[in-house]
């Protein structure tokens, strides 16, 4: 008997910037629509906060939107296995 394997949630996405990791793009729920969370790792104040971030949190209705907003960086993955994908 073999049994199936199911994702249940998406990992979420590293936001990288200078190399160094400072946030993370996660998925709401896996049901569609679905809304992706931008979000820093730090409660940074306002005036540190990294472009295009005006608060910690940035939330999208697409999976299109936060790679526009980042503006359509490459997108890279570290599974030899899998595609790079976006958001």
């Amino acid at each position: 008997m073999s049994y199936p394997l199911i994702q249940l949630a998406p990992a979420p996405d590293n936001l990288l910037l200078h190399g160094e990791v400072l946030g993370s793009v996660v998925r709401s729920g896996s049901d569609q629509p679905y809304t992706l969370t931008a979000e820093l790792l730090e409660n940074l104040p306002w005036s540190r906060l990294p472009s295009p971030f005006r608060e910690v949190e940035h939330t999208f209705p697409s999976p299109e939107e936060p790679c526009a907003w980042l503006g359509h960086p490459p997108v890279q993955t570290n599974n030899s296995h899998t595609a790079a994908r976006v958001v």
